[in-house]
């Protein structure tokens, strides 16, 4: 008897999954906050014997040594990985067991080169059967892992062989669960996935439009086409997880910051993250400080808009206990180890010690829909599907830090996106470079379209 329980991580979209059989379990693709859940094991009296990673990650930094480091789990990973840390490499049918499980490894290269499926027998139950196969970015619900990740002169490569993995496990029997590691949210997929975090082989066999493409060519031309760009950060996380990253042990305290703490650090080079609610931010703001709202998509928009590993201040809603632990957490699982505080009541802090503070105007899509003709108007969506409302000026959000100096300083600008999110990010950016901005707070571009 097993289970298999799915532990999401919905800031990244994506998903760890704890195997047990009896009082022994394996960890696949583990979140490197993974601290409760060891303890939850070690209370229950369940051994994590193994940390299985299905490729080197380029989305987040790996848990697996974090585990390692508390348990003495023996991380395994795919042989063409290169870790440069200790770890039992596992190439096509190498095999590992533990309780009553045997789980056998299935190279499905695609997502990435060296890319491992893992498929997981029950001795006790059914042993030729495959109960479920840990899929990471090969089969996803409703989609596929994108092949680009590697850069552009691999890309065709890759896909040709996520075509062929994909085909592969295609073949297993239709009642076999399917556990991807990527899922709604994740910019690892190649386009939408379903909100559901596991699947069956049967179910993707019918529906999954990477298994229902009628050949290899046209599945290798749709994968090249129309994929969104991707966080700069992730450039950074494959060499970080090959490498092993540092072991933190535990969370860290987030140190408490005064004024002329801050004042000294931006000084140094530090850069403000103000994860308070875009209103609160327009109405008032520390000079130079970036509106990130904190919610599941904070520290993965932080990784689009600031340099990898720059040193972070945080301003956060009030009281900032948990605020400011759920920050903490977000930015270290993507990278960002370098936080050197945070700011105790905040603006108001700010202000009480003399210090200036900063604000812009805010407006709806109805506004702008009205005055249109009249406006420079920058949308910064990822993508633009319908083209863009007329006259606008599109660069995606992760663009704009480095190509403010396109945008014209002799009249005001008004940014716009989606939802109001990453307009508000936009406008912090142009208050930062002296623009003068309107943020477009409430609707989007397709509230505009609608209005114009």
């Amino acid at each position: 008897m097993h289970d298999i329980e799915t532990l999401a991580t919905d800031s990244l979209g994506d998903s760890s999954y704890l195997l047990t059989s009896g009082d022994e379990a394996a960890l696949v693709d583990p979140q490197r906050d993974s601290w409760d859940l060891v303890e939850s094991c070690a209370r229950n009296g369940v051994r994590i014997r193994y940390v299985l990673e299905t490729h080197v990650h380029n989305d987040y930094v790996s848990g697996a040594l974090e585990v390692r480091a508390a348990t003495g789990a023996t991380v395994a990973g795919p042989a063409r990985a290169a870790y440069d840390f200790d770890h039992l490499p596992l190439a096509e049918d190498d095999e590992i067991a533990f309780g009553d499980l045997t789980v056998r490894a299935m190279a499905t290269p695609g997502h990435t080169a060296e890319h491992t499926s893992y498929l997981v027998f029950d001795d006790a139950q059914a042993p030729q059967d495959v109960a479920a196969v840990c899929t990471g970015g090969s089969l996803l619900v409703g989609n596929a892992g994108r092949t680009d990740l590697s850069g552009d002169d691999r890309t065709e490569e890759l896909a040709r062989a996520q075509y062929r993995s994909l085909r592969r496990l295609a073949l297993l029997p239709d009642a076999t669960r399917v556990l991807p590691t990527h899922g709604a949210g994740s910019s690892c997929a190649a386009g939408p996935v379903s909100g559901e975090r596991t699947t069956t082989v049967g179910a993707e066999r019918r529906t999954n439009p990477a298994l229902t493409v009628r050949d290899e060519e046209t599945f290798v031309g749709e994968r090249a086409a129309g994929l969104p760009p991707y966080p700069a950060y992730y450039h950074h996380m494959g060499p970080i997880n090959r490498h092993g990253p540092g072991v933190l042990g535990a969370l860290p305290a987030l140190r408490s910051l005064t004024p002329a703490m801050v004042e000294g650090l931006v000084g140094g080079g530090a850069r403000i993250v103000d994860g308070r609610d875009r209103s609160s931010f327009a109405a008032a703001h520390l000079p130079g400080s970036i509106c990130d709202e904190l919610d599941e998509r904070f520290a993965s928009l932080v990784g689009e808009v600031l340099p990898f590993g720059a040193r972070l201040v945080l301003v956060l809603p009030e009281p900032a206990g948990e605020a400011a632990e759920e920050a903490l957490r977000q930015l270290l699982r993507i990278g960002f180890e370098n936080v050197a505080g945070h700011l105790p009541g905040g603006v108001d802090a700010w202000a009480a010690a003399g210090r200036p503070v900063r604000t812009f105007r805010t407006t709806d899509a109805a506004e702008l829909a009205a005055r249109l003709d009249r406006t420079r108007v920058l949308d910064v969506r990822p993508e633009r599907p319908e083209g863009g409302a007329p006259g606008t000026v599109g660069i995606p959000l992760s663009e704009l830090p480095r190509r403010l100096g396109e945008l014209p300083r002799d009249r005001e600008i008004w940014t716009v996106c989606g939802s109001g999110r990453r307009a508000t990010i936009a406008a912090s950016l142009l208050d930062m470079a002296g623009i003068r901005v309107t943020a477009v707070t409430r609707g989007g571009v397709a509230d505009l379209m609608r209005y114009a």
